[in-house]
């Protein structure tokens, strides 16, 4: 048993240096220094767009850096655990030390698989957004569901959720929703939830208690700054309309024209924000999310170029089915992509996704399909 322990801690070594090795540490600290030399500036923070853009490029770089720390001290410890077990004979110690090695692997996998997480997007905050599929309130009520999964998984995650915009449904839930999704590596995590997900329950709007089939399309986008120069946005190409806000706010919201939407005449691309107060203020979001929506564009067509060059692959497209939720005539919730299964699906709709995510995750680290 001593010995399998030993093993199992030097394998953890192993890999804890092959992941310092694939985050390039020693580059990764050389950023940080230069950027907190810009933090420590006397006029660094007269100009705020710039100094919160600095400071979520410093926590992107070092929280993979300081989880690494953290489980480097942790199989320290695990290693004397190990010894003095042996050394006193010690049944219940040895017995700790395998939950810690087991608690570890665990953590240090999902690292691994966090470091696949390279894209040139993976890294940014995320713009997430809930449609409605056709079935009326029975899809609307599930599209409030799934906005209330997704903000359950990212407050697990310490992560922050700001509400864009929203249409509400008719009698219950939304039409659509739209929310930016703010923390390290928030984009990596949620694109593959992007697409069509299924529900089959027994629906509560129902009179005669028939089961239902509903659907809901997800969409993901990085939250693109100003100053990335992936996209070039012309004022000739944009339409904009304002509007009074339908959502909540109180009077002023309601008595003024603050709600913008902004068409791009190019693509067609329309986004609408009425969740700020002022007209101006929307229209900034509005531009960020219509930035946002044009690099996905432009990833989705490097993919499509990709996949041809590739030949045949699972194919992860919008109007796609990805995952379905079962609650009726028994739980469970399946990813047909990875193959991941879970029987018990309330915890799933409480933000309990991450056996989905790192499922797909390792997935596409080991071939079986391609990156979304």
């Amino acid at each position: 048993m001593y010995d399998e322990l030993a093993r199992r801690a030097q394998r953890l070594e192993e890999k804890l240096t092959e992941l310092r090795r694939s985050l390039d540490v020693d580059r990764r600290l050389e950023e940080i220094a230069a950027l907190e030399h810009q933090l420590a500036a006397p006029d660094f923070w007269n100009d705020q767009e710039n100094a919160q853009r600095v400071t979520r490029q410093v926590a992107q770089l070092r929280a993979p850096i300081e989880q690494l720390e953290g489980y480097q001290r942790r199989l320290e410890d695990l290693k004397v655990m190990v010894d003095l077990a042996e050394e006193g004979a010690d049944a219940e110690l040895a017995a700790e030390a395998q939950r810690e090695t087991d608690e570890l692997e665990q953590q240090v996998h999902k690292l691994e698989l966090q470091v696949l997480l390279n894209g040139k997007y993976d890294s940014f905050n995320a713009i997430l957004s809930i449609h409605a599929g056709a079935g009326g309130t029975e899809a609307q009520d599930w599209a409030e569901m799934l906005q209330r999964m997704y903000v359950r998984w990212a407050e697990r995650r310490g992560f922050k959720v700001e509400e864009l915009d929203r249409l509400e449904g008719e009698e219950a839930g939304i039409k659509s929703v739209t929310m930016a999704v703010r923390g390290p590596y928030a984009y990596g995590f949620l694109r593959p939830e992007m697409g069509v997900h299924r529900l089959v329950r027994i629906s509560p709007f129902d009179a005669s208690g028939r089961r239902h089939t509903s659907f809901a399309a997800v969409e993901v986008m990085p939250e693109i700054e100003e100053d990335v120069d992936d996209v070039e946005i012309r004022p000739e190409d944009l339409r904009i309309d304002t509007f009074r806000s339908s959502g909540a706010g109180g009077q002023h919201v309601n008595k003024t024209e603050s709600a913008v939407r902004i068409t791009h005449l190019p693509t067609g691309i329309v986004v609408t924000c009425q969740q700020e107060r002022s007209q101006m203020q929307n229209r900034a979001v509005a531009m960020m999310m219509l930035r946002s929506k044009l690099v996905e564009l432009k990833i989705e067509e490097q993919n499509k170029e990709m996949a041809q060059v590739r030949g045949p692959q699972m194919e992860i497209a919008w109007g796609s089915q990805i995952r379905s939720y079962v609650f009726q005539p028994y739980t469970l919730v399946k990813d047909h992509r990875s193959g991941v299964e879970v029987g018990n699906a309330q915890a799933v709709m409480d933000g309990d996704l991450d056996p989905f995510i790192y499922g797909y995750l390792e997935k596409r680290a080991s071939g079986g399909l391609s990156r979304p």
